[in-house]
């Protein structure tokens, strides 16, 4: 099923099953908000599926249009956001740029670090950013939502608590995090709010390309309507969502409705090096800075800017057949009013 959360003036927005195709939704009867339904996901879903299987069939009325631009994020504040970095080749690409040594355990051991929960952003809401200098860049990723997670539960105990997935738009602000991680206590300031896709969907939704730990398809990104990135997110996963879990869990338990991202999908070029960009017959980048890191690396300094006001960055995921699975991601950048 396909979950969605429409706003309605209070912060926790309402809940709606979408029709598979994206054009249709209903307010879900059995849970007013995303996280009501998280809390008591075993109860709950059974219910929600059955309205779903309804929706699908015309069986309700009530019946909307289901408008994208109307959608806070699935999980308008959420108990926690923590985002991995599990496409490594990502990782040792983006120190390179900076000039951060690559520690060996990185290949073994998942980073992660905990961002804002408290102001996640809708689809289509804007990306308000007060300069221009900070650096301003996508990150195209991954999600899933979990129910209760046990302390210290193993990597394949944790893919049964994937519940839902999302994709995200997880922005940085790159000129600020030298300074900031410099002072060893991780980022802050230089993680502004991220943004998620119009619709949080089961797994079964994906069909084969779950494998309960990864996604099989690729993610595309698109920058003032040029295709920027493709890769596929299946590709070059060093840890999948069992282990990016399973990490976040080591000494605490994790609520129902915690956010699991994935990192910068990023896939390594068909020699094993660095990939190539999409004009050039590569599968492209999930953000500006990998792509100015591969531009250093080949011809001394970087060329493509990043994001300026009014540009537009577009993130979604097609199956097999081009339908779009999680709605669209479509945010313009503009200056924060101070």
């Amino acid at each position: 099923m396909k979950l969605a959360t429409l706003r309605t003036g209070s912060r926790d927005g309402r809940l709606h099953l979408v029709s598979r195709d994206l054009t249709r939704c209903v307010a879900a009867r059995d849970a007013a908000s995303l996280q009501q339904a998280l809390d008591s996901w075993a109860v709950s879903a059974p219910m929600l599926e059955e309205e779903a299987r309804g929706l699908e069939a015309g069986e309700w009325l009530g019946v909307e249009d289901f408008a994208p631009e109307q959608c806070d994020a699935p999980l308008p504040r959420a108990y926690q956001w923590a985002d991995g970095s599990a496409y490594v080749n990502h990782v040792e690409l983006v120190r390179k740029a900076r000039g951060a040594e690559m520690p060996p355990s990185f290949w073994t051991d998942p980073l992660m670090y905990q961002g804002g929960s408290d102001s996640l952003l809708g689809p289509c809401e804007p990306i308000q950013v007060a300069d221009e200098s900070w650096g301003i860049d996508f990150e195209a990723e991954i999600a899933v939502v979990t129910d209760d997670v046990p302390m210290g539960v193993s990597a394949a105990e944790a893919r049964g608590h994937i519940k839902l997935l999302m994709l995200v738009n997880d922005v940085s602000l790159r000129n600020l995090i030298p300074a900031e991680l410099a002072k060893g206590f991780g980022f802050f300031q230089s993680k502004p709010s991220s943004a998620f896709s119009p619709v949080a969907l089961t797994p079964d939704e994906l069909g084969q390309a779950w494998d309960g730990g990864k996604v099989h398809l690729p993610l595309l990104t698109y920058l003032n309507g040029e295709l920027f990135g493709q890769p596929n997110a299946g590709i070059d996963m060093t840890f999948d969502f069992g282990r990016l879990i399973a990490h976040a869990a080591r000494t605490r338990p994790l609520a129902a409705g915690t956010i699991i991202g994935s990192g910068t999908v990023s896939n390594k070029g068909a020699d094993g090096g660095p990939g190539r960009p999409v004009a050039e017959g590569g599968t492209g980048y999930s953000c500006i800075a990998e792509q100015r890191t591969v531009e250093t690396l080949l011809t001394g300094s970087p060329k493509t800017p990043f994001l300026k006001f009014g540009d537009r960055v577009r993130i979604e995921m097609l199956d097999g057949d081009d339908n779009n699975l999680f709605g669209t991601i479509e945010q313009v950048v503009t200056k924060y009013p101070a």
